[in-house]
């Protein structure tokens, strides 16, 4: 999609030609940009696939409609880590624990075969130029399909599904159906748009990854529920949420360079695989609703003393995950860098597959378990119910 956020770009200061484009998919140059513009020296080959952006660095560029430009930055976030380290557990501290796991569940799963298909089909990014690309991190990692529409979609459609069985608003209000789905589609139509708004991905990259995700949706639906119940119940349920996961890390597909698509994929499989154990746990000790029962909650009416106390649940389980978080990946790259005698001023060690895999593994995983545990443990001695 061209955005709506028209800007003067500047080439590089070798180049000092001024041109007019959009931000997002395609550059369209003013004529007299046109005439003046003077022919750039040659850049530098292209390695196969994913967009290099240290032989392209980032264009310079004037916003000059700040709530598009505002609207799909904030969009695109919700695609990112801090989305998912504070809107999955803030379903399962505040509205249920059965939401979160499935949401939890289908976004690991989506999210692997995603970014595994990434680097099997090895599609390149839009090129920059013409298109001016508003991050710089994932520029490294191939195009199709999006990741972020895919985690959108699935995310999104999984809890429409999810809450539209088992809430009801009011003694004698069915769920808002119509409401809830509109505000499904919005959502992932609105990370999908910025994608394609800040350079990162063409609209077919956007429809590729919306589709695999709703047909996943699809297929994965009918065994929801034996799914939930064997990883309630199953004693195997820790050995294969952590051996499973950990295979498919260290089997990633192989690379002819360094892509951080294969740390955000352990990412994401560490983070379900600590959430994981940490329902089953949970459950062994307080049996969790049985997602195969009939039954519909409603939901609780909101007052100011509600909300403030949700607020207190949101905040203090954020401040645990991040300490966590960061605790547990210095611990962890302390020890790997000590059982492989690297030096920890080395940064380019973080990206070695022995190293990389497990310290990423052991974090979020820890992460995962704190936010479907310990927090729990401290809002009820915190009395925050």
């Amino acid at each position: 999609m061209g955005g709506g956020a028209w800007g003067h770009v500047t080439d590089s200061p070798c180049n000092q030609s001024v041109v007019r484009g959009r931000d997002s998919s395609h550059l369209v140059n003013s004529p007299s940009s046109r005439q003046s513009r003077l022919p750039s020296p040659p850049s530098p080959p292209r390695q196969a696939g994913a967009a290099r952006s240290k032989f392209f660095p980032p264009m310079d560029f004037t916003v000059s409609n700040y709530f598009y430009y505002y609207l799909f930055r904030f969009s695109a976030a919700l695609g990112e880590e801090i989305f998912y380290i504070t809107f999955l557990p803030f379903t399962c501290w505040n509205i249920n624990h059965c939401v979160s796991r499935r949401m939890i569940i289908v976004w690991s799963v989506v999210m692997y075969i995603g970014q595994v298909s990434k680097d099997i089909l090895k599609w390149p990014r839009p090129h920059s130029p013409p298109v001016v690309k508003l991050e710089v991190k994932a520029d490294a990692e191939y195009g199709m399909p999006s990741t972020h529409a895919m985690a959108a979609t699935a995310i999104s459609f999984t809890f429409f599904i999810v809450t539209v069985n088992q809430y009801k608003v009011g003694r004698d209000k069915p769920y808002p159906f119509e409401l809830g789905l509109i505000a499904a589609f919005v959502f992932s139509t609105l990370v999908g748009l910025s994608r394609i708004y800040t350079g990162m991905h063409t609209v077919l990259d956007v429809i590729g990854g919306t589709l695999i995700s709703a047909v996943l949706l699809a297929l994965s639906y009918p065994a929801w529920d034996l799914i939930d119940h064997f990883l309630l119940t199953s004693p195997f349920c820790p050995v294969f949420s952590i051996v499973v996961p950990l295979l498919l890390c260290y089997n990633y597909p192989k690379l002819d360079y360094y892509s951080p698509t294969r740390g955000d994929t352990t990412t994401i499989l560490g983070a379900g695989a600590g959430a994981i154990i940490g329902f089953w746990l949970t459950n062994q000790y307080t049996p969790l609703n049985s997602s195969s029962e009939t039954f519909q909650l409603s939901f609780p009416p909101i007052s100011s003393k509600r909300l403030m106390v949700m607020l207190a649940k949101f905040l203090v389980g954020v401040f645990v995950l991040l300490i966590t978080r960061q605790f547990i990946r210095r611990l962890a790259l302390s020890m790997l860098y000590y059982w492989y005698k690297v030096s920890t001023s080395d940064e380019e060690a973080r990206k070695r597959l022995e190293i990389e895999v497990p310290y990423k593994f052991i974090t979020y995983s820890s992460v995962g378990f704190c936010a479907t545990v310990i927090v729990p443990v401290l809002h009820g001695l915190l009395e925050l119910i």
